[in-house]
């Protein structure tokens, strides 16, 4: 009997694969009343289903044939693709993402996948599975390119999502597609060329810092306790001005120019001379492409900025930083960074050498960013390695820094909580010429933390209020760089 089923399942393929698709309905049948659970002919009545366009019969036998045999990935992907027709795509997701994980090229696949990751705003995933899968259907064809360069515009990556699309055109330039295709090629070359050049920040607030001075924790050392007289605690006021243009925008390159100026200024007798004022000027150059379907984006940035304390020059400093991004997926972004810095503080003429700060300063290390809810939510963790070269003795140090923080949107009026925690170790090279105590000549140890906390409301007209907190905490053997600083802020912020 089972032996008389397979006759008729063979003479129903071959029926089938001359599209006589009622002759095959009607051999399978035979073979299934002969062999109820004969897979073969559950699969084929599928696919004779699919093709007379009877979805939810073909869904029934696929169903089917599935249960007598889960691991079959052929099975799977025809009723991946049957709930796909019906746009049940929770249930056809499953399926086909597990087809997707053995064999991405099978026909199709790759736009099926791509479709339901782009429903999700799993941007990422979606040019994966658009760009790794094939097809030899020229509108699948064209489908998957016009789908690939709606998701890199989303991506940014304007340049590469034009050519995707005008691909799509060139493989059917009559279609149902080719309208919607041009005019979402237009709006990406417009929106590119409209896209806000010059960008702008202003942000003013008011703070309280209860140790502005950098006055040590209470101790047994002569000379900290002495320190710790000064008066330290002040209200101030602090302005941002903060302004960048992209003045060059070609194909996958952008470079900008940016200048930022920066004030604090405190009201109390004691602390006026620590009024802060900086200037900092800087250009950047960025190129963005994909590699393996993976956006990235390289850069290289200079920056020179003139900070005067108390009205007086105090310090200079050149910045070159490199880094590269990449973006793994939706859920996490890795970026990678390097760093050197000249130091030259202004006013060390009669300082000692041994206690010059004049240094270079050279730093690494990765950053990586778990993303959620489309960027509403993250957590970020990183490391970083850096090397301080000091012109003085007492101040070239070996260091360690852990970073850690995230950012939570609350589901009401866009309110944005974060908080970001560092940890900077630092030993340091030489035998430090302030002595612990009386003749107590050692290598300096710090342990400095600092945690950032802030609230931040938008508001209409573009503008944002914030309030944030900053605490430093520096350990060390030395007692006068122990220390607590804890600034609360309240600002105002408006950008363009």
């Amino acid at each position: 009997m089972y032996a008389e089923a397979d006759v008729y399942v063979a003479q129903a393929i071959l029926a089938y694969d001359d599209k006589r698709y009622e002759e095959a309905l009607s051999l399978l049948n035979e073979a299934l009343k002969l062999d109820p659970g004969n897979i073969q002919a559950l699969y084929y009545a599928g696919l004779v289903y699919l093709a007379q366009m009877n979805t939810a019969l073909a869904i029934e036998s696929l169903k089917k044939a599935q249960a007598k045999s889960p691991d079959d990935l052929f099975i799977r992907y025809q009723l991946g693709v049957a709930y796909f027709t019906l746009e049940q795509y929770d249930e056809a997701q499953p399926l086909l993402e597990s087809v997707f994980k053995e064999q991405p090229r099978l026909e199709n696949l790759g736009y099926y996948v791509g479709f339901m990751r782009y429903r999700q705003k799993d941007y990422q995933g979606a040019l994966v599975a658009f760009q790794t899968g094939a097809s030899s259907d020229p509108t699948m064809q064209q489908l998957t390119k016009f789908y690939a360069g709606l998701v890199l515009g989303i991506l940014g990556l304007s340049e590469r999502a034009i050519v995707e699309v005008e691909e799509a055109l060139r493989l059917q330039p009559v279609s149902p597609l080719t309208g919607p295709a041009e005019r979402i090629r237009d709006t990406i070359v417009e929106a590119r060329e409209r896209e806000r050049r010059l960008r702008a920040e202003i942000r003013f607030g008011v703070s309280y810092d209860d140790n502005v001075l950098i006055n040590p924790q209470a101790s047994t050392d002569p000379l900290a306790e002495f320190l710790r007289t000064r008066q330290s605690r002040s209200f101030g006021e602090l302005a941002l001005l903060h302004l960048e243009y992209s003045w060059l925008r070609r194909g996958p390159w952008e470079a900008t120019a940016s200048y930022s100026f920066f004030e604090s200024v405190y009201n109390n007798d004691g602390t006026s001379a620590f009024t802060l004022q900086d200037h900092l000027g800087a250009l950047g150059g960025f190129y963005r492409s994909t590699v393996a379907s993976l956006p990235y984006q390289l850069g290289l940035n200079y920056s020179y900025d003139w900070l005067t304390l108390g009205n007086n020059p105090y310090l200079e400093r050149h910045t070159a930083t490199a880094f590269g991004t990449l973006v793994e997926d939706s859920g996490n972004l890795t970026t990678l960074i390097g760093r050197l810095q000249f130091k030259n503080f202004l006013q060390d003429a009669a300082i000692p050498p041994a206690l010059n700060v004049d240094a270079r300063n050279w730093m690494v290390g990765p950053v990586h960013v778990f993303r959620f809810a489309s960027d509403r939510h993250f957590i970020r963790i990183g490391y970083q390695f850096d090397f301080e070269d000091a012109e003085g003795s007492d101040f070239s140090y070996i260091g360690h820094r852990a970073l850690t923080g995230g950012q939570y949107t609350l589901p009401w009026g866009e309110t944005r909580l974060r908080y970001d925690y560092e940890v900077h170790f630092r030993l340091y090279d030489n035998v430090n010429t302030f002595p612990a105590a009386e003749g107590d000549f050692r290598k300096r140890k710090v342990t400095e933390q600092l945690h950032f906390f802030r609230i931040e409301k938008p508001l209409s007209n573009s503008l944002t209020l914030s309030i944030e907190y900053q605490g430093i905490f520096s350990q060390s053997n030395i007692a006068i760089f122990n220390f607590h600083r804890n600034v609360f802020s309240l600002f105002m912020t408006w950008t363009y």
